[in-house]
């Protein structure tokens, strides 16, 4: 079915019908604000008073087939290319997952935290390059290294970097290989992560457009051992964090307290904190003297 009309007010009402069984009306609303602004350059404001407008057909087919995109559960980032994280561009693709409101809450957590400045931080799993591109964004005099093992998501990060004037450091290693870790330029006063954390039993209950659209290896980890990106975490951060450093991870809530037994039995000293949904997602930690 084709957007019946061209008028702004028509195509807000097709989303908010055609799609009202599969979206919540509020992220529908949401949706319609994101393609606007990417499609036509309009912010809310000027979506809100242009709504009896009508626009091309060029343009109509465009919000058409994102209408259709919307229906198979490809993610809005998808559809208009990037996303917003802590006040930047981030452009997305398959090859990295789409950067989350928790990461970027962990992230303002840091910025906001009163510590220091770090001069010399590590982005483990970096995917899109987000969060190293937000802290260095935020920290501009630190020296910033993002690693990832996937070549693809690299290239992502550094088109990111550039389009962000941030200077960063990337590195193509596999965090579960200790000896290419040797070459990163350590100490550092800041290590933070987002690794794959989610078990392989809980697939089944993931959404598709995660489940169909972000990288598999930047998502699951095997039920018998789902911690091992923590444990490979743990030991580097243990031998490579500067005196009074820190170390800032992402987290599955469903292992939040093995997770910080985990680094405890490392000798850190950790701390939790729950998301903005209310479950544990950021845990902290320190060495202890």
């Amino acid at each position: 079915m084709h957007i019946p009309s061209n008028r702004v007010r028509d195509i807000e009402r097709y989303y908010l019908t055609e799609l009202r069984t599969l979206y919540p009306q509020e992220e529908l609303h949401t949706f319609v604000y994101m393609l606007f602004e990417a499609f036509l350059g309009w912010d809310k404001t000027q979506f809100l008073l242009h709504r009896d407008d009508t626009i091309n057909q060029s343009d109509l087919l465009r919000f058409h087939w994102a209408a259709e995109d919307l229906k198979r559960h490809r993610p809005i980032q998808h559809i208009i290319g990037y996303t917003h994280f802590c006040g930047l561009r981030i452009d997305v693709s398959p090859d990295a997952l789409v950067p989350r409101p928790e990461t970027e809450e962990i992230v303002q957590r840091i910025i906001c935290s009163g510590s220091p400045a770090p001069a010399a931080v590590l982005d483990l799993c970096t995917g899109s390059g987000c969060i190293a591109i937000a802290l260095k964004h935020h920290f501009p005099a630190a020296r910033v290294t993002a690693l990832d093992l996937s070549p693809a998501a690299l290239g992502l990060a550094r088109r990111n970097a550039q389009q962000n004037h941030a200077n960063i450091n990337f590195v193509l290693a596999d965090l579960l290989q200790p000896r290419q870790l040797d070459r990163l330029p350590s100490p550092f006063d800041l290590i933070v992560s987002n690794p794959p954390y989610v078990m392989e039993r809980e697939r089944a209950a993931m959404q598709p457009n995660v489940l169909d659209y972000d990288p598999p290896q930047a998502l699951f980890v095997p039920d018998s051992d789902p911690l091992l990106f923590y444990r490979a975490i743990g030991h580097y951060a243990a031998r490579s964090l500067a005196h009074g450093g820190r170390l800032v991870v992402e987290i599955n809530q469903a292992l939040a307290p093995e997770t910080a037994q985990l680094l405890q039995a490392m000798g850190f000293d950790t701390s939790l904190t729950d998301d903005f949904r209310g479950h544990p997602r950021c845990l902290a930690a320190t060495l202890r003297p």
